[in-house]
């Protein structure tokens, strides 16, 4: 598809244009920069932005999307008892059929909140790549392991490469543990050997409460993220969801293995985990991008309220109203992301880039008089500003309407016949 965007205010994630336009074909960037006059070419679509905000997409660096069954219906919740005695049982009902329908649910949030692309931790991961591809949406998808996936664990994982990595020219495979909490030191070198077999980073919760740590240290002597640094988790990168309870070792451990912080700020507060140290983790030159983990601890997969949380939460901790600038959030929810996930491809609207992008209206209330529109995206946009949402070159979303080679209307019936069965309503 070749598309043209013109009149736009363009912020490709390194420089600000106010009047410019972009082209697209065949999935990536073919021009941004300023308007060229009397151009012929044979277009799909122009689209006269009409002064609109062009900007690279959000990147959503950890969720748990099938989990949208589950929301509001495990609220006001320790994570412990969260975990164990709400979701895990639940989540053993599901199929892989699903998974199918709940990911295309939680897709279409995904898009109308800015984004295209998710890092998905679950399991049916075949499913629910099906579901991203069939809805033209990115995925970079990993098993969370646990102590009783150990069995067959390489084959189990080399399947997942051979299957999943590349499906559709959307889905990326990685290598993800749950949490050192769920598994045994045998299946954490099991994982890790992989890995470093096959040099590939890995992906965990880790550090995300009290609790977690205190319980690690008693079993190990050590906290979470240096005893899985001690197995051989992360030699070649990886993540770090949550990392909300850390020492200075913990995060010497993960800077000097390049793993990215990957903070859920909504999902720590709802479960009262706490505050992650971002400002410090920032000075200490960890790579930092945005999460909405799964909805149901959240409940809201938007990366507006992730960003601002993200800085307010920061300045009100340390008294400093400097602490995170907007546009370090911003980065954070973009092409940080990007990094994190290790998609180069990603991280900026240039040319050769993959052509992901959104539109922001400007011409709302909340984002006039204009000033500063790319703070105004921390401080006081929403969800209601994303005008469209581009993917590969393709529009998914545009003002209220879903592109997703199916009825939005049968995508939300099929998803409450599934949380009906599983509530046994």
């Amino acid at each position: 598809m070749m598309l043209r965007i013109y009149n736009a205010k363009i912020w490709t994630g390194e420089r600000y244009m106010e009047c410019g336009e972009l082209w697209t074909e065949d999935g990536h960037i073919r021009h941004v920069g300023e308007i060229v006059p009397l151009i012929l070419l044979p277009w799909d679509r122009e689209i006269d932005a009409k002064g609109n905000l062009i900007m690279p997409s959000f990147k959503n660096s950890h969720a748990h999307s099938p989990m949208v069954c589950l929301r509001s219906q495990a609220d006001d919740m320790a994570l412990e008892d969260w975990l164990f005695k709400q979701v895990f049982p639940r989540e053993g009902k599901l199929t892989p059929d699903d998974c199918y329908w709940l990911t295309r649910l939680a897709v279409l949030e995904y898009l109308s909140s800015g984004m295209s692309v998710v890092s998905d931790m679950y399991f049916h991961l075949e499913c629910i790549a099906d579901a991203c591809v069939d809805s033209g949406f990115r995925n970079v998808i990993m098993e969370g392991v646990t102590e009783g996936n150990l069995c067959g664990l390489d084959k189990k994982l080399q399947d997942g490469i051979d299957r999943l990595d590349g499906k559709g020219g959307l889905i990326e495979y990685r290598i993800g543990l749950h949490a050192e909490y769920t598994n045994s030191e045998k299946s954490i070198r099991a994982l890790a050997d992989f890995a470093k077999a096959k040099k590939l980073p890995t992906y965990t919760h880790l550090c995300e409460t009290k609790k977690e740590v205190e319980e690690c240290v008693q079993r190990h002597g050590k906290t979470p993220a240096v005893y899985l640094a001690e197995q051989g988790m992360f030699e070649y990168g990886g993540g770090a969801y949550h990392f909300v309870h850390s020492t200075d070792d913990d995060i010497k451990v993960l800077k000097e293995r390049g793993v990215s912080v990957v903070s859920c700020p909504a999902s720590n507060l709802k479960l009262a985990s706490g505050i992650a140290p971002l400002k410090k983790y920032s000075d200490s030159g960890l790579n930092i991008a945005l999460g909405t983990d799964g909805p149901a601890s959240n409940n809201c997969l938007d990366m507006f309220r992730e960003m601002f949380l993200s800085t307010g939460l920061q300045k009100g901790l340390l008294y400093d109203p400097s602490a995170i600038s907007g546009i370090d959030v911003l980065n954070m929810a973009t092409s940080n992301g990007a990094v994190a996930m290790g998609l180069d491809s990603m991280d900026s609207i240039e040319i050769g880039k993959a052509a992901d992008f959104i539109m922001i209206d400007l011409h709302q209330p909340n984002m006039q008089p204009i000033n500063n529109p790319l703070n105004n995206l921390v401080y006081a946009a929403s969800k209601a500003n994303v005008l469209m949402t581009v993917v590969n070159g393709a529009v998914r979303y545009e003002k209220g309407e879903y592109f997703v080679g199916e009825d939005v209307d049968r995508i939300y019936q099929k998803c409450q016949d599934i949380t009906d069965r599983i509530m046994e309503r």
